[in-house]
C-alpha cells in the first residue's frame, strides 16, 4: 500500500480582519510616500504647490536675482569662440588646464621639462565622490578633465552670444568656472544645465548649484524656469549655502 502525502501551498493571508486592515493601511501609506516624492518631480505645478521650489539663504537669494529667459538662443554657437586653453593669463607658460590641475589635485608632481605642467596627482572628484589617480599620457590624461561648471553652450544661449571675443575668452578660461573632474562624468554632463544634470555625488550638489549661480551672476547670464526650479529644489536642503568666493 502506497501512502501519498499531499502538500498544499499556503497563501499568505492575514489571520484576522484587523491584520488585513493593517496591511492595507501600510500599503496605502507606502504608496502615499512614493506619490508624494514623485509627483513634484513629474509636474512642476504640483512642485509649486508642495513647496518643492521654495528655498532660502544666500545662494537662493542670488538665484532669485537672476533674470529668467525661457527663449534661449543657441544660433551660431561655436565652442572655439570661447578660446578655451588659448590664453596664459599668469604668464607661466602653461594653459589653464594645468593651472586647474595644480589647484584641484593633491600630491602633484610636475614635469621636469616644464615646471608648471602637471605630470601626476590625485583627484578627490567632486562629481562622483571617487578618488582618481591622474597620470599624464595619451591613454590616461582623459581620466581627469576640466569642466566648465556653466557649460559654454549654456553660457552662449543665456547671454554670451552678445559678448565680444575678449569677454568670451575671459569666460572660457576663468578658473572660477573651471573644475578638475572625473572624465566620464564630464562627458555625461555635456552642455546640460542643472535642469537636466546634477552630480551623482549628492553631497556636492548644493555647492555645485551655488557655483553655477555665482558664475551666472558675475557674468550677467540668465536662467530658464526649469533650470531655476531645479536649483531651488537642491538649495531647499541647504539654506546656509553661500556663493563660492573663488
Amino acid at each position: 500500500m502506497t501512502v501519498r502525502t499531499y502538500f498544499r501551498k499556503r497563501r499568505f493571508r492575514g489571520s484576522s480582519p484587523l491584520e488585513r486592515l493593517m496591511i492595507l493601511v501600510a500599503i496605502a501609506a507606502l504608496l502615499g510616500v512614493v506619490i508624494g516624492l514623485a509627483l513634484p518631480k513629474i509636474s512642476p505645478s504640483i512642485g509649486e504647490i508642495t513647496g518643492e521650489y521654495i528655498a532660502s539663504g544666500p545662494a537662493a537669494d542670488a538665484l532669485n536675482g537672476l533674470q529668467v529667459d525661457d527663449r534661449p538662443d543657441s544660433t551660431g554657437y561655436d565652442r572655439d569662440s570661447f578660446g578655451f586653453r588659448a590664453t596664459d593669463d599668469d604668464g607661466d607658460g602653461c594653459d589653464v588646464r594645468d593651472d586647474v590641475l595644480a589647484r584641484d589635485l593633491t600630491d602633484v608632481i610636475f614635469s621636469a621639462a616644464k615646471r608648471c605642467q602637471v605630470s601626476s596627482g590625485t583627484l578627490a572628484d567632486p562629481y562622483t565622490g571617487k578618488t582618481i589617480l591622474f597620470v599624464r599620457g595619451r591613454n590616461t590624461s582623459a581620466a581627469v578633465q576640466i569642466d566648465h561648471v556653466v557649460a559654454l553652450a549654456n553660457a552662449w544661449q543665456s547671454g554670451a552670444r552678445d559678448w565680444t571675443t575678449a569677454q568670451r575668452y575671459r569666460f572660457g578660461n576663468d578658473p572660477y568656472n573651471l573644475l578638475a573632474v572625473d572624465g566620464p562624468a564630464n562627458q555625461d554632463k555635456g552642455s546640460a544645465s542643472a535642469a537636466y544634470w546634477l552630480p551623482t555625488n549628492g553631497e556636492y550638489r548644493c555647492e555645485y548649484v551655488a557655483r553655477q549661480i555665482g558664475v551666472k551672476r558675475h557674468y550677467g547670464l540668465t536662467v530658464t524656469t526649469s533650470e531655476k526650479r531645479s536649483m531651488l529644489a537642491v538649495l531647499r536642503a541647504c539654506p546656509a549655502q553661500q556663493i563660492p568666493s573663488q
